[in-house]
């Protein structure tokens, strides 16, 4: 087993919003780093619109980027095996998309998966006993704006990472190399789990709270009993946190809280709009997650149960 691999072929599992933000910008790139292969894996109406014409993506600070990847289709085991898979679905959409990645990959295929969760990585590796999988998070604020066409609306556009814990002596130079060859925002942590934990501690109960109570974040905030409920959320995700032996800071909820005032008041979460709409939701990402390993730990979850259940009602 190589420890530094070489990378020069790029699938983007996913072109969506994440995808389509991170893989727009290799794309764009490789014209530049003619020896890159980029791969979109994508569907429908976007993904035909992709083939066409290409990627158009437009961030924060350039629009109408024109991003033609080395091809785009929807059947992943159709290209050659990835340097480099950058997982970027929705959790429900996990497992699946693992079965169909362990057809087609080396031992040394270096896998990022870019979607929220605490138990993503165990997720995969329970699938997967190849590859090297960097659990890893991402802030960045990006949706289809129509077929073929990526847009940023705030957030970093950056990627944090950690080493496998499956692969200690893996060398990061290369990925890192090509993060900065291709402008991709990016920070190598070592242990990326806590800024894991620490990003879920927010999405997790404010998606909770307002899709159970149709509230914006400006409302949870300004409505004291419904604060008191995120507030008691956090405290339950910090004591199993401890236990998956994830230390967090102790000014965590603090923090957590702040972070809702530095959205305009109106914001509403992306779970509370699924739910809102009756789309397919990542109800195991919230609630299921949390009861899940409060169960496993034995650790009370009164609150996340009372709010999974009344959103469950709603479906």
């Amino acid at each position: 087993m190589k420890y530094d691999n070489e990378i020069k072929r790029i699938c983007i599992y996913g072109t969506g919003g994440v995808g389509g933000f991170f893989g727009g910008k290799m794309a764009n790139k490789s014209e530049i780093f003619k020896e890159l292969e980029i791969y979109f894996i994508a569907r429908g109406d976007h993904l035909h619109k992709i083939q066409e014409t290409g990627l158009i993506l437009n961030t924060v600070q350039q629009k109408e980027i024109i991003c033609k990847p080395t091809d785009a289709l929807e059947n992943y085991n159709e290209i050659p095996a990835p340097d480099l898979i950058l997982i970027c679905i929705k959790g429900y959409d996990l497992d699946a998309a693992v079965d169909k990645i362990s057809g087609n990959i080396k031992n040394d295929t270096i896998i990022i998966p870019l979607l929220n969760g605490v138990d993503i990585y165990n997720r995969i590796r329970k699938k997967l006993q190849t590859g090297i999988i960097l659990p890893a998070c991402v802030y960045v604020g990006t949706y289809i704006e129509k077929p073929g066409v990526v847009t940023q609306t705030g957030g970093e556009g950056k990627i944090i990472m950690g080493k496998d814990p499956n692969y200690p002596l893996f060398v990061p130079s290369s990925i890192i190399d090509l993060f900065n060859n291709l402008n991709i925002d990016h920070e190598w942590v070592g242990d990326s789990f806590p800024a894991i934990w620490e990003k879920y501690i927010f999405i997790a109960p404010f998606g909770l709270v307002s899709a159970a109570y149709d509230k914006s974040l400006g409302e949870l905030m300004a409505n004291s009993k419904l604060k008191e409920q995120i507030q008691k959320i956090m405290e339950e995700i910090i004591s199993i946190a401890a236990f998956e032996g994830v230390k967090l800071k102790e000014t965590i909820i603090e923090e957590s809280l702040e972070k809702a005032n530095n959205f305009p008041y109106e914001t509403t979460t992306s779970y509370h709009k699924d739910i809102e709409k009756g789309k397919k939701n990542e109800g195991d990402l919230f609630g299921g997650t949390i009861i899940r390993l409060g169960k496993k730990y034995n650790i009370p979850t009164p609150v996340t149960e009372k709010l999974d259940a009344i959103i469950q009602n709603k479906l």
